[in-house]
């Protein structure tokens, strides 16, 4: 059940980002009965600010309820995805090309499956990872998670 929920929530959230111009980085549901739970990251180019979140978590949270999408109560969170942003879509890995990432393959390349470089680039379904010099390539679908990794 909780699929069709989080899918349902992810639909309304992009169609208010959207309008905003703001992408939907991830939606989460947690938790049932009545301590479910309902985050919402979201970002945009230049940076996502307080009032951002507001007007997405007030619309998006309108929504959710006249609809009754998430059944009885639950407790709505709207934030940035962080300096440590998850990289999830295929457009991430291109929109963040030059940017430092750690990425967990499901299986290994090169007998490693943990990896930490910049990203080189995104063509045809495969990552470029620049890993010390050297350039790893593996598709998409190879990868179990990946976030940018912050750089002081």
């Amino acid at each position: 059940m909780k699929p069709a929920i989080s899918s349902r929530i992810e639909e309304i959230a992009e169609r208010v980002a959207g309008s905003e111009g703001i992408e939907v980085v991830e939606v989460e549901v947690k938790g049932g009965g009545k301590n479910q739970f309902v985050r919402i990251s979201i970002d945009k180019p230049e940076g996502v600010t307080h009032g951002d979140c507001e007007l997405i978590s007030h619309q998006v949270g309108t929504i959710l309820d006249v609809e009754d999408v998430v059944p009885g109560h639950y407790t709505l969170e709207v934030s940035s995805p962080g300096l440590e942003r998850k990289l999830l879509k295929p457009r991430d890995y291109e929109r963040f090309q030059g940017k430092k990432a750690k990425v967990t393959l499901r299986a290994p390349v090169e007998n490693q499956r943990h990896w930490e470089g910049t990203l080189a680039g995104f063509t045809d379904g495969v990552i470029s990872l620049d890993a010390a010099g050297r350039e790893i390539r593996f598709p998409f679908e190879q990868v179990e998670k990946a976030n940018l990794k912050f750089e002081w």
